[in-house]
């Protein structure tokens, strides 16, 4: 049995005046949950708990993040987080601010059985 990708989804959050990269962080995950709906789960008979859930983040400081925190904002599936260079830092030298802007890709991998797949019409 393998495990394939069965969701991909993207999003992009912002902190516009904490440098905050874990606020954005969040952000842009929450972005990126907000965009499905997971019905398969239920329909295919696959359990939540099987699902692998593999998160990148893309920020300027990607240590600055705090991972758990962000593994936390997964309500199901077991969470992977991890950091990556990326995202955007924004200065506005008349405030003397930076905009951070994260983006966050959301990976949800489950394990398949291909030899009970067949294409339909095939």
């Amino acid at each position: 049995m393998s495990e394939e990708r069965l969701i991909l989804e993207m999003g992009m959050g912002n902190d516009l005046y904490g440098m905050d990269y874990t606020k954005a962080a969040k952000r842009a995950i929450q972005d990126a949950l907000h965009h499905s709906s997971i019905v398969m789960f239920k329909s295919l008979g696959i359990a939540h708990e099987e699902m692998r859930v593999q998160v990148t983040i893309g920020v300027q400081e990607p240590d600055k993040l705090d991972i758990a925190a962000l593994e936390a904002e997964l309500p199901r599936g077991r969470a992977e987080v991890t950091g990556s260079i990326g995202g955007l830092n924004v200065h506005d030298p008349d405030n003397d601010q930076t905009h951070v802007i994260a983006t966050a890709a959301v990976e949800a991998f489950v394990p398949m059985n291909k030899s009970k797949w067949k294409l339909s019409g095939a």
